[in-house]
């Protein structure tokens, strides 16, 4: 493999982590959101079901903390690719929304009411 091959793969998995990590998050506030919609549903106690939904919220806390520490991971590879001198290697966002000509926009304007 050579250099570029390299940097592009490690760039793919931290691309691909970064996803992981935003999609276990929504995932887990999906949970959460599940736990008390069905409390509600069966007219229980917030009371009952408290400590779950509690830990439930803890994991999301960490996976917050895993999402700072996996972009303060992408920061400090981009300083050391810049330091290293090895140029734009960097395949980016994947799935990035396709642009919307400025003609073709809505014009209306939201409004709080």
């Amino acid at each position: 493999m050579d250099k570029a091959e390299v940097i592009a793969s490690v760039a793919g998995d931290l691309n691909a982590t970064e996803q992981s990590v935003d999609a276990a998050i929504a995932h887990a506030t999906t949970l959460v959101q599940a736990m008390i919609g069905a409390r509600t549903t069966l007219s229980l106690s917030p009371v009952s079901g408290a400590e779950s939904q509690a830990k439930a919220m803890e994991a999301i806390a960490a996976l917050s903390a895993a999402r700072q520490a996996i972009v303060a991971c992408h920061e400090e590879l981009a300083k050391d690719h810049r330091r290293l001198g090895w140029g734009t290697y960097a395949i980016g966002v994947l799935d990035k929304p396709v642009d919307v000509p400025n003609d073709s926009r809505p014009v209306g304007r939201l409004r709080a009411v």
